[in-house]
């Protein structure tokens, strides 16, 4: 139905559609059951009406002897099945759409996650966004549209059977006549509807990337007067969205109008092609061609939408490539080594990385937690070269504390167990030592307080500590910090570090820590200037003796 048939996600949605078989199989009984009663009920309706009416002018006898109590019943019935089984068809096929749908989008996230982070990192918000919820919408065509062929194959026979009755040559014109509205449904669908489909789709995703990207700089954009101009932007990325948005429906326009045009010369085809048999049979011929070409609607509408969801399943896929690194399982020697060093790290000892702006220090460290891919040779795990450990392996080794700290649009308590399960008791002591517990406690809702959209009720030095209490709550043998302290003043840094410093020995976990501050690397039993990129990508680092100066 979308025109793709490979891939993770056409394998990921195979695997649901045979989870939903059930669903699926019952939504096209139903389909098929509602194509049939349709068919049968206006051909049948045409029938008893003509037959009627020419009953009623043959005069009182004719009138007393036509039976018109069985085709009343049945055309009752037809229409109560044709009700019940079209509910049934909607309800079965959306139920199994929307199941499928909320087992893909985590299946989908965790094929990203687990995915090269230079890959997923690389998306933003509003294109990620896009990604996991429109385009996994626009894939639900995929499931609801499956009970379209078995509606369109009992609307053929029922239709084609009940025009035979009337005579042969009826009902090989009407299948002619279904053969032409496929045929040039198909080709309006090919030529307009799937790069118009395919457009639109990816219209959509441009304009919410365009608006999440906006978004984040709200504030600059006012203080700079630039309200217009990113305006100027949304106004520019919508008008691109609704060209496409019109042209593709156009294209469904153009291909109604073309199974309108073909019904209305296979009605008036048909009808001559009843030569000789009775009237009422005539007019059962006719509306039955009306009907079994309205059979048609349901394939028909799946190829209107398979250019946005064969847009969608391309653009899914590109998000989850096929490449996994060789070893996926966490080393369990907890050892590290770095290129500078001759000897190997172990916890509980604290290691220091400075050196100027841009030389290298985050980079390092993210190759080394997994959120960026790493060169060989540059350092180890265990006896692992970290180049050949999957990011999720290096993840499990490490808790991090960002220098740019992310928070979800939710509440304190529910930021700080992103990094795990953990009770109240814990996250206040996590709190106390990131010197924000007081501040936690001061709000009325206390750890239930909201932090807004990536926490801006937070100032930006009490953003930076919950993002610390957090790493503190993760159990990992390695603590990495980047620039913890940036923002602090003087006698919050030192409150802060004296906690470190305790809770380091407390635990026995290890450090990684990044600051150009000299009271953060006095702390450290290791230093390793950083001293920028090699053009092969790998970092370059010296040991150093004494802590940096405070602005290195």
């Amino acid at each position: 139905m979308s025109g793709r048939s490979t891939g993770r996600v056409a394998a990921l949605i195979a695997t649901q559609r045979q989870a939903q078989r059930r669903r699926l199989r019952l939504a096209a009984a139903a389909g098929a059951v509602v194509s049939v009663a349709a068919v049968g009920l206006l051909g049948l309706s045409g029938w008893f009406i003509t037959g009627a009416a020419f009953a009623g002018a043959a005069g009182g006898l004719a009138v007393q002897s036509f039976n018109y109590l069985t085709p009343s019943a049945i055309i009752r019935l037809l229409a109560i099945l044709r009700t019940g089984a079209r509910y049934i068809e909607r309800v079965a096929g959306h139920e199994a759409a929307l199941k499928a749908l909320a087992r893909l989008r985590p299946q989908l996230f965790q094929a990203l996650a687990s995915a090269p982070p230079e890959r997923a990192l690389a998306l933003s918000s509003g294109d990620a966004s896009a990604r996991l919820v429109q385009d996994v919408d626009a894939v639900q065509t995929l499931f609801v549209r499956l009970s379209a062929p078995w509606a369109l194959g009992a609307g053929v026979a029922a239709s084609v059977l009940l025009a035979a009755m009337a005579t042969p040559l009826a009902a090989l014109v009407l299948l002619g006549a279904m053969g032409l509205t496929w045929g040039g449904a198909a080709v309006i669908a090919r030529r307009r509807a799937e790069p118009a489909g395919r457009a639109a789709q990816a219209a959509v995703a441009l304009l919410k990337d365009r608006l999440a990207a906006l978004e984040a700089v709200a504030p600059e954009l006012k203080a700079y007067a630039l309200d217009g101009w990113a305006a100027q932007q949304v106004a520019e990325a919508a008008a691109v969205r609704d060209r496409a948005l019109i042209d593709q429906a156009q294209a469904g326009g153009w291909m109604a109008a073309w199974q309108a045009g073909v019904t209305g010369l296979a009605v008036a085809a048909v009808v001559p092609a009843t030569h000789g048999a009775p009237l009422p049979l005539t007019a059962l011929a006719a509306l039955a061609a009306v009907m079994g070409l309205e059979s048609l609607a349901g394939l028909i509408g799946a190829l209107h939408q398979n250019g946005a969801a064969a847009e969608a399943q391309d653009r899914l896929d590109d998000l989850l490539p096929d490449e996994a690194p060789r070893v996926r399982a966490a080393p369990r020697d907890k050892t590290m080594r770095l290129d500078a060093l001759a000897t190997d790290l172990s916890p509980p000892v604290r290691l220091g990385l400075f050196g100027a702006s841009g030389a290298g220090k985050t980079t390092l460290v993210e190759r080394l937690i997994g959120l960026r891919t790493a060169p060989e040779g540059e350092a180890r795990l265990g006896c692992i070269d970290i180049a050949d450990l999957a990011p999720d392996a290096r993840r499990a080794l490490f808790a991090y504390a960002a220098q740019d700290v992310r928070l979800i649009e939710g509440t304190i308590r529910q930021n700080l167990i992103l990094a795990g399960p953990a009770d109240e008791a814990a996250m206040w002591r996590a709190l106390d030592d990131a010197a924000l517990a007081q501040r936690v406690r001061a709000d009325p809702l206390g750890l239930d307080a909201p932090v807004g959209v990536n926490g801006e009720r937070l100032s930006g030095g009490e953003r930076r500590r919950l993002g610390l209490a957090r790493a503190y709550l993760r159990d990992a043998p390695w603590l990495v910090l980047d620039e913890p302290t940036e923002g602090l003043d003087a006698a919050t840094e030192a409150q802060v570090l004296a906690a470190l410093t305790r809770r380091l020995s407390e635990r026995g976990q290890g450090l990684i820590l990044v600051s150009h501050r000299l009271p953060p690397m006095a702390a450290c039993d290791i230093r390793l200037r950083i001293e920028g990129v090699d053009a092969d990508g790998r970092v370059r680092m010296t040991r150093q003796a004494e802590p940096a100066p405070a602005e290195a």
